[in-house]
């Protein structure tokens, strides 16, 4: 399985706040860190099918974290306060996961994996 290669769009660096440099360095240094800690796991892998498992557990990790920034914007603007930095990540998360799933290579496995997953799941299930 290849590599991956990740980004921050400039869309998302563009709706920060312009005052505020620091958001933006650290958004780029955590998704350069994303890419490095996925490129690894999958070098690590012993085959495809464990890369695919190891970069999905990766995807379902940001997808709860996409869903506690979009839990905690409503939470914001209840409170008065500026909810940009949560939609920022949240927007983030999301299209990292879009960005994992647009590798050719990794989308095959990547669909592979969660299917027999949701059917280990299942049968787990009727067995209870």
């Amino acid at each position: 399985m290849t590599t991956v290669s990740l980004g921050v769009p400039e869309p998302i660096l563009d709706r920060l706040p312009a005052d505020d440099e620091t958001a933006a360095a650290d958004m780029q240094q955590t998704v350069a860190d994303w890419e490095q800690r996925l490129n690894r796991a999958i070098e690590d892998a012993d085959d495809d099918r464990e890369a695919a498992g190891r970069v999905l557990e990766a995807i379902d990790r940001f997808e709860e974290r996409y869903e506690t920034y979009d839990e905690l914007v409503p939470e914001l603007r209840a409170w008065g306060q500026s909810p940009i930095y949560a939609i920022a990540w949240r927007t983030l998360y999301a299209d990292v996961i879009a960005q994992l799933y647009d590798h050719d290579d990794l989308t095959d496995h990547l669909e592979r994996e969660r299917n027999a997953r949701l059917v280990q799941d299942g049968i787990r299930l009727q067995d209870l």
